[in-house]
C-alpha cells in the first residue's frame, strides 16, 4: 500500500517581545473590586470605616452590654474590622509591588473569609435592627435608651455588609473561574 500520509511540520512562533503583552483572550482581566485592584482596596477601606463607626457608636453607649444582640453586633464588627484591615494591607501590598492576587488558594481564602464575615455581620445587623425596632416602636422607651446610637450603629453595620457583598461575589466568581 503506497498511500500518501500527511506530514506535519511544527510552526516556530517567536514569543512576544514584551512578556506583559499576551494574546487577547488568554488572561482573565481583573474586574474592579477584585483583590489587588484599586476598587478592591476602596471596598475594603469602606468596610473598615463602616465597621469602625458602628463599633465606636455602639461602644459609646453605656447600656449596650445589657442586650445580647448588641453584644453580638460589637463582636461581629470587631471581627469585620480585623478582616477588612488585614485584606486592605494585602491589597496595598499587591498594588505597590504590582502583584496579581489570582492565586487559587488565596482567592479561596478570601472568598471563604468574606462569606463568613458577611453572614456574621448581616446576622448581627438584623438582630440589632430587630431589638432597635422593639425598643423604639413596640415598647416606646426610646427616651430611656440610646435609640439614635443603636440605630446609627445598626445602619453602619448594614452599610458594612453592603460593601462586603461585592467583594464576596467577585472573590467567589474568581475562585470558580480559576
Amino acid at each position: 500500500m503506497f498511500a500518501s500520509r500527511p506530514v506535519v511540520h511544527p510552526l516556530e512562533v517567536a514569543p512576544p517581545a514584551d512578556p506583559v503583552e499576551q494574546p487577547v483572550g488568554v488572561l482573565m482581566k481583573d474586574l474592579p473590586g477584585m483583590p489587588g485592584t484599586p476598587g478592591g482596596l476602596g471596598l475594603r477601606v469602606a468596610q473598615l470605616l463602616f465597621a469602625a463607626i458602628s463599633l465606636a457608636v455602639m461602644s459609646s453607649t453605656s447600656d449596650f452590654p445589657s442586650v445580647s444582640a448588641f453584644r453580638y453586633l460589637v463582636a461581629a464588627v470587631i471581627l469585620q474590622c480585623v478582616w477588612s484591615l488585614a485584606l486592605a494591607i494585602v491589597d496595598i501590598y499587591a498594588l505597590l509591588v504590582k502583584r496579581c492576587l489570582r492565586n487559587r488558594r488565596a482567592v479561596c481564602l478570601f472568598a471563604v473569609g468574606d462569606g463568613i464575615t458577611a453572614a456574621i455581620t448581616f446576622a448581627a445587623a438584623c438582630a440589632s435592627a430587630g431589638i432597635t425596632v422593639l425598643i423604639d416602636n413596640d415598647l416606646s422607651i426610646c427616651s430611656e435608651n440610646h435609640c439614635a446610637a443603636f440605630e446609627t450603629a445598626t445602619a453602619m453595620a448594614f452599610m458594612c455588609w453592603f460593601s462586603l457583598v461585592p467583594c464576596f461575589l467577585l472573590n467567589f466568581y474568581s475562585f470558580a473561574s480559576s
